[in-house]
């Protein structure tokens, strides 16, 4: 009877040892990586990915930043988690915003939520996913400038713990926000992102850290996939790489990687609000000369996101008419209203009354103004949050404006001594960008990737991505 006892004792501590083993693992988000980058310009990923197995994975609809690495983290669609883009219309608010930062906005758990009901001891680092304020992620970092009221916007990030913040700017120098995003951009910002992931794991040695390396996202959406061009962008990422992978591979940790889209050439600009605009659905209030979209009190007006678009339409008897009129636009491949929005998952309260995706040439711009004279003054700046939609020309400064370096200077020495100016330096030319992304793309070599050591179907859907993270972690029986 006690041989019994102990062998009972020691088969449910066997099986409480394997619920509560965890891997330590770490997730590294290359954006815009797809089977066709990986190359000769990439010669330490080329080489890791030849020893592990690969997959795509089937694009998230809308293939956008924001709605796939929801899904990702949850495991459900847009339809479920109610991320439908980059941003959207608030309803109640009358606005549309876009790059809002409050994890409340996704409406399911997401995978470090699940994680640590399995095993209380699980701990997370969120390092530059989106929606990463106020979440139950252990460990967390995130863009967020200064603005004070003197109008001026100062580089500076966001962390929980709070003090993670001025640690890691300690130790790395100030998070380089100016080269995140805008024409300024270089690798020193995916640099910064790669260096303060180690810092965090050194301190705290999370069970699971996700990392996102953004920098491919700035070339390919401007010079699309012109190699020559983006050389030098691939080279630099994959250096990144090699330090990253090879630092947590020598703590014993599994190496996950994975992209969120692949970025396609793209020649044609549609102004989707100018074709609502000039058909009377638009209404426009003008302020000191210049005009402002006036979202509560339009008809139809769209929140473009890359190569998709939401139509909102406060008048329900239009929607066929704005339908008709969209489908017979160049550049515009589909346009789904609410029950055509199932069969991509896409149909959420926060979508548009219809979704529109451009053709595989086509980009949509959020330009609603008919001249360009008339265009509010943050459309010449890099402002993220005023812009009624996605402006990718914010990569790019106005090539007519002569001694460019010298009226950039005398500008941000006007903020420094406390004026107020404006750095209007960005073109209103929608032609200069060659390269977007948002619908699912015909050819497989640009669809997303993902590399591990796990067995992995050769295409992933969303939820595979999601389900094998958490095994990655977690183990089998989870």
């Amino acid at each position: 009877m006690l041989f019994i006892d102990n062998w009972v004792f020691q088969l449910t501590s066997l099986v409480y040892f394997i619920f509560l083993c965890m891997n330590k693992t770490v997730v590294i988000n290359i954006v815009g990586l797809s089977g066709r980058l990986i190359g000769a310009y990439t010669p330490f990923l080329l080489d890791w990915s030849s020893r592990k197995n690969g997959a795509l994975i089937r694009p998230v609809f809308p293939a956008v930043t924001c709605s796939v690495q929801s899904s990702y983290l949850t495991g459900k669609y847009p339809s479920e988690h109610g991320i439908v883009g980059n941003g959207w219309y608030f309803k109640d608010e009358c606005e549309v915003k876009f790059w809002k930062q409050s994890n409340k906005l996704v409406n399911t758990d997401k995978i470090w939520d699940v994680a640590k009901r399995l095993n209380p001891d699980f701990t997370c680092a969120n390092m530059f996913w989106w929606y990463n304020m106020y979440s139950n992620a252990d460990y967390s970092v995130t863009p967020r400038p200064m603005y004070p009221a003197d109008g001026r916007k100062l580089p500076d990030c966001y962390t929980y713990p709070m003090n993670l913040r001025d640690e890691l700017q300690q130790e790395l120098g100030q998070f380089p926000l100016f080269e995140f995003w805008g024409p300024r951009t270089t690798i020193r910002s995916t640099e910064w992102i790669a260096k303060a992931s180690i810092a965090v794991d050194k301190k705290h040695d999370p069970t699971l850290t996700f990392i996102y390396l953004p920098h491919l996202d700035y070339g390919l959406q401007k010079y699309g996939q012109d190699f020559p061009k983006i050389k030098k962008d691939l080279l630099q990422l994959d250096k990144v790489c090699k330090e990253l992978i090879e630092y947590y591979e020598s703590r014993d940790t599994k190496v996950l990687i994975l992209s969120e889209y692949g970025i396609t050439n793209v020649s044609n600009p549609v102004h989707i609000n100018r074709i609502l605009r000039e058909n009377k659905f638009i209404a426009i209030k003008e302020e000191l000369g210049l005009e402002l979209l006036d979202a509560g009190a339009s008809v139809a007006f769209a929140v473009a996101d890359h190569q998709i678009a939401h139509i909102y339409i406060n008048d329900s008897e239009k929607l066929e008419l704005v339908k008709s009129l969209l489908k017979r636009q160049r550049g515009i491949e589909q346009v789904l209203d609410k029950e055509e929005q199932k069969r991509l998952n896409i149909h959420h309260d926060r979508s548009g009354d219809l979704v529109v995706i451009a053709d595989k040439d086509s980009w949509f711009t959020y330009y609603y103004w008919l001249d360009d004279t008339k265009a509010p003054d943050f459309a010449r700046t890099v402002d993220i949050h005023r812009k009624p939609g996605y402006d990718p020309v914010e990569l790019f400064t106005d090539p007519n404006i002569s001694m460019l370096p010298l009226k950039v200077a005398g500008k941000l020495m006007k903020k420094k001594l406390g004026f107020r100016t404006l750095l209007d330096i960005i073109p209103l030319d929608a032609g200069l960008v060659k390269g977007s992304h948002g619908r699912i793309p015909e050819d497989k070599s640009d669809w997303p990737v993902f590399i591990s050591d796990e067995l992995i179907s050769h295409e992933m859907a969303p939820q595979d991505v999601y389900n094998v993270i958490l095994k990655s972690v977690m183990g089998p029986f989870q």
